[in-house]
């Protein structure tokens, strides 16, 4: 073994532990450096003895990267390594960039399988489709690998080919030579027009350029006779948090507080108001979100609710309220660190989860002592601790357990594969429907797979047997149970028909995505969004809109 060689790769993974303990704050080595030096000397032991007596050769690197995250993992989740191999990964949170085909992946029994190519990208421009089986890449077999692996073969520097095989089902083996590029996720991947000049933007992410996209859709919009605007944030769990101020700002006037962090550290306790004048301080805006809106999405639908500048409405929010910074370390590799909370103009933080008081590794809740009621602008309730609580609720229809089962086994997906197979095109997003005679279809291509579930009044009515077995009174329900048992059991036939309208409207949206892609999905699902359809009517109701906001 070249023992010089691993003693400098053991030394240079000693010398990154040493930036991640000291370079964050000179109080450090002050409050505690006599305990930090002592762990120091420990992992040098450790990696010393590693290297001389370890039966095998050790993978320094790997050692050293398992060790970082696992003390990180002692923190938060979004206390993260970046090592110089990840990179894309730190470059596609930040500004939405990456090198590659331009697709969506998902893993579907032993091969990845595309579950979306991106309109207008390599993997589109190719002709890749949804339901392709990623067999290999440049060669390489890519059975039973897992999506990073697969999305890390996928991914490389603009102008680079690859070679994809691909299985697609119900037609055979192909193979596609693509060429990868710059792949920017758009910030705001659908707005437009809806009734009665109401206009509405869907904001996806808070990379560098999000503030920008949001506003040029807006002065768009505004030009097309926009009067009311719906501000669609759910799914949309944050990104950088002066982009959240930006477009705060856009409504609120110049000189507002927007957010505040605070921090252990003072120098890094600081307040964000807004710096320009805005663009439009009357129009009414709604503001939607659910419990995948995080962090700066919560900054935004909580600063416009503390102002009571718009109504939100959807499900409670996610509750980031931690702050993170991206440092720059050796080697190429970078750490986002969590260095402070942040607080809504009314004084709330939203952080839901209590990493710093863990129960046996489990991580609580804030507990409901703690919570702390606050006022908005206008005077009304809003608490903390628990992310952004909606002014109007849309709780939404609880997904039956046939329809979970098709979703997690994949038969709508695999359904879709099989209708663009024998079908060349569809109607417009705005009104296709799912026929009688596709769900008839569907209900044929369901019953030929074999899968299994149980109802939850199946799971209770075990339940009841047992207890009643526990204290003697079996026999004596035994007649009445197994009717009961025998009506409540799972019948995929009897379910397909009860739950036709939940299992169709997702049927409809997947169908619809395959002929039309991201922008005619967004279209598609405007016709049974609950929570869009509320928006409206809040909107055209101006005593409605006034009234929940205290004007």
């Amino acid at each position: 073994m070249n023992k010089t060689k691993t003693s400098l790769k053991s030394q240079a993974s000693i010398l990154i532990l040493w930036c991640i303990i000291f370079a964050f704050s000179p109080v450090r080595a002050q409050s505690n450096g006599f305990e930090v030096i002592k762990n120091l000397e420990l992992i040098d032991l450790i990696y010393m003895n590693l290297e001389k007596y370890y039966v095998d050769e050790p993978r320094t690197g790997a050692i050293s990267k398992a060790g970082i995250d696992a003390m990180l993992s002692e923190l938060d989740p979004y206390t993260v390594f970046y090592h110089e191999a990840n990179i894309e990964d730190y470059r596609m949170m930040t500004t939405g960039q990456y090198g590659g085909i331009g697709a969506l992946i998902r893993k579907m029994g032993d091969f990845v399988v595309v579950s979306e190519p991106y309109e207008g990208n390599p993997a589109f421009d190719a002709g890749l489709k949804a339901g392709d089986i990623i067999l290999s890449i440049d060669g390489r077999d890519m059975k039973n690998k897992d999506t990073e692996e697969v999305s890390k073969a996928l991914k490389g520097s603009k102008g680079t080919s690859i070679t994809i095989k691909v299985d697609r089902p119900f037609v055979g083996i192909k193979e596609f030579e693509v060429k990868r590029d710059e792949i920017k996720m758009p910030d705001v991947p659908f707005s437009g027009m809806l009734k009665d000049n109401i206009g509405y933007i869907k904001l996806s992410s808070f990379t560098q350029t999000a503030s920008k996209s949001v506003i040029e859709e807006f002065q768009k919009l505004k030009s097309e006779g926009m009067e009311k605007l719906i501000l669609d944030l759910r799914g949309n769990g944050g990104g950088l948090l002066i982009e959240s101020v930006h477009i705060v700002n856009m409504f609120v006037p110049k000189n507002e507080l927007v957010v505040q962090t605070k921090a252990r550290i003072a120098e890094e306790n600081r307040s964000y108001n807004t710096m320009r004048d805005p663009l439009d301080l009357n129009i009414p805006i709604v503001v939607l979100i659910d419990e995948g809106s995080a962090s700066a999405s919560e900054i935004v639908a909580g600063t416009l609710q503390d102002y009571d500048r718009g109504v939100v409405i959807g499900r409670t929010s996610f509750g980031k309220g931690l702050v993170q910074r991206t440092l720059d370390l050796k080697y190429g590799s970078k750490m986002k660190l969590t260095i402070a909370k942040y607080y809504t103009p009314s004084g709330r933080c939203v952080q839901k989860l209590d990493y710093y008081h863990k129960n046996d590794g489990k991580v609580d809740e804030v507990p409901d002592s703690l919570l702390t009621i606050f006022k908005t602008r206008n005077g009304r309730e809003v608490i903390d601790g628990r992310g952004i609580e909606p002014d109007i609720k849309i709780d939404g229809e609880d997904m039956a357990r046939i329809t979970i089962t098709l979703l997690i086994e994949n038969i709508i997906f695999d359904y879709a594969t099989y209708f663009v197979s024998k079908h060349e095109s569809i109607d417009e997003p705005e009104t296709f429907q799912v026929t009688d005679e596709i769900y008839e279809d569907f209900k044929n291509f369901v019953l030929s797979k074999e899968f299994e579930y149980t109802t939850k009044s199946e799971e209770k009515m075990k339940t009841l047997l047992a207890a009643a077995k526990e204290e003697g009174y079996e026999e004596l329900i035994r007649s009445e149970y197994d009717q009961l048992l025998e009506k409540v059991k799972a019948s995929k036939d009897k379910d397909l028909k009860l739950f036709r309208n939940q299992i169709e409207s997702i049927l409809q949206n997947e169908l619809v995505s395959r002929y039309h892609f991201q922008n005619g999905r967004i279209v598609n699902a405007f016709q049974e969004d609950e929570a869009i359809q509320k928006a409206i009517e809040v909107l055209l109701d101006e005593r409605k809109y006034k009234g929940i906001l205290g004007l």
